[in-house]
């Protein structure tokens, strides 16, 4: 009966929690984690978290379930932890989480495992009210929940008025999904669909909350990015492609993941969207014909 009440309060909790044994194999899996990762704990309880089915990431790709993990830390000198890392999601795309590790001890105070607790960091609430407006006006994609090409034109024209009257500086990102006939091709069109909106969430949660993601047509992509030089555009460009290229999709076993190409351009001064598109449309087919899964930048 205690049991059964406490399972109950845990699975009734927005935050993901999991618990682990000595070898770091996962005994309890709740709702929130079901939710937040698109795993059921069908599929993980019994696993080993450095199984790496979440392959956390920090914010510099570096990844953190082999030998940097704070659980596995945790478990080792019995201090709880904090950190922010970047979780993958069944359907594919990273998720920003937060997360707060602490360890299980026993009567005589040994450590016999640990709990992780993770909860969504990705400004989620600012985004849905973000994508309720869009649809009322018409300007969602509605195949991956971004702003579309008629709001991206909207954005930019906005900016570059703002960039005239205030110098504030921006960037934009022309990004290209590499070879994704390919992926149509062998996989269908219902995958393919799959892949546009796994890197749309990717692309958006690897960008601060107010840059933005528009989906241009087809497979390619447009971000602004707001408050940068050539420098930070070139750090965030490499953080999108990086992210996009470690997510992936698990079809019938096989792992599925594609690599973008982009092109960057800083505003100036006499830019219209014309010719800001063009130059970074031209950089992005710049990083295709030096071998794709790259970053052009003026």
């Amino acid at each position: 009966m205690e049991d059964r009440f406490y399972k109950n309060v845990l699975d009734h909790l927005h935050d993901g929690i999991y618990f682990v044994d000595r070898e770091r194999r996962i005994t309890y899996w709740n709702q929130g984690a079901e939710r937040l990762t698109g795993y059921s704990a069908a599929e993980m309880v019994g696993r080993y978290c450095h199984d790496n089915l979440l392959n956390h990431v920090d914010d510099k790709a570096q990844p953190l379930c082999l030998d940097r993990c704070p659980l596995a830390h945790t478990m080792e000198d019995g201090e709880p932890r904090e950190a922010e890392v970047y979780l993958h999601h069944k359907q594919g795309h990273r998720l920003p989480v937060e997360v707060r590790t602490t360890p299980l001890h026993d009567e005589q105070g040994q450590v016999l495992g640990g709990i992780e607790i993770f909860s969504d960091n990705s400004a989620k609430m600012a985004i849905v009210q973000e994508r309720r407006q869009l649809e009322k006006l018409a300007m969602l994609d509605p195949l991956t929940e971004v702003g579309n090409r008629h709001y991206a034109e909207i954005q930019i024209n906005n900016i570059i008025q703002e960039n005239t009257r205030y110098s504030w500086p921006f960037g934009l990102l022309f990004i290209d999904i590499d070879h994704f006939k390919q992926v149509n091709d062998r996989f269908g069109h219902a995958i393919g669909d799959m892949v546009l909106r796994m890197t749309a969430r990717t692309m958006t949660n690897s960008l601060r909350t107010f840059d933005q993601v528009c989906r241009w047509g087809g497979e390619e992509f447009v971000a602004i990015v707001k408050n940068v030089d050539r420098e930070q555009l070139s750090i965030v460009a490499e953080k999108v492609r990086f992210f996009v290229e470690s997510s992936y999709l698990t079809i019938k076993d096989e792992s599925l993941n594609v690599t973008v190409s982009i092109g960057g351009a800083i505003i100036r001064a006499d830019d219209t969207m014309p010719l800001l598109i063009e130059r970074a449309d031209r950089l992005m087919y710049r990083a295709k014909s030096g071998g794709r899964n790259a970053v052009a930048l003026e």
